[in-house]
């Protein structure tokens, strides 16, 4: 069975184009992804009558406004404030970084950190991973803070990042499985 096609309506009563897949690997749940275009991918189970589509799609667009508004509240001013406390909470205050903020230019790597130079302590996240889960962004954020104090990704580097922030391996997880329902290439520069 191929895709099928439809349009909805956002919060903001915008058209959105749809295309949907049915998926045998799906029983109950629906997933669903912007893609670069604006339009949505949503992956249904395989079975589920037409009479359901219409339900499942008029509640994701009933989310996207809620998603984006969430998206633009986000700002590098946040983010600041989010890396402060992370660092007060998981590293006792002890990380120094000049700037941080969000980018759009970061195709494959979630987040990068500046050591030496004019750049050095400047700190970028990529702006993809704004709608992901709190503690995603902070795992994120946390690893890019230790990088201020381990450059690379050693042995002591990932176990000072385990040891701080409890959620990493979870985190890690969810990276890699974003990375493969979505068959996006990104790296939580997981290297050991």
């Amino acid at each position: 069975m191929g895709d099928e096609h439809y349009t909805i309506r956002d919060g903001k009563n915008q058209l959105v184009q749809v295309r949907l897949k049915r998926d045998k690997r799906l029983r109950r749940t629906f997933c669903w992804e912007r893609l670069p275009d604006g339009s949505l991918l949503v992956r249904v189970p395989a079975g589920i009558p037409k009479r359901q589509i219409s339900p499942v799609l008029d509640e994701i667009g009933g989310r996207l406004e809620k998603i984006r508004t969430n998206h633009k509240r986000r700002t590098d001013e946040d983010l600041q404030q989010k890396a402060e406390r992370i660092n007060q909470k998981h590293f006792g205050g002890k990380i120094h970084w000049n700037a941080i903020r969000w980018v759009g230019d970061m195709h494959m790597l979630l987040g990068s950190c500046s050591q030496g130079g004019t750049t050095d302590g400047e700190i970028r996240i990529s702006d993809k991973i704004k709608n992901w889960p709190d503690w995603v962004v902070d795992y994120v954020i946390a690893h890019e803070l230790l990088h201020r104090i381990h450059p690379n990704h050693s042995t002591a580097f990932w176990e000072e990042l385990r040891q701080a922030y409890p959620y990493t391996e979870r985190a890690r997880g969810f990276v890699r499985g974003f990375t493969f329902a979505t068959g996006h290439t990104l790296n939580d520069e997981v290297e050991e």
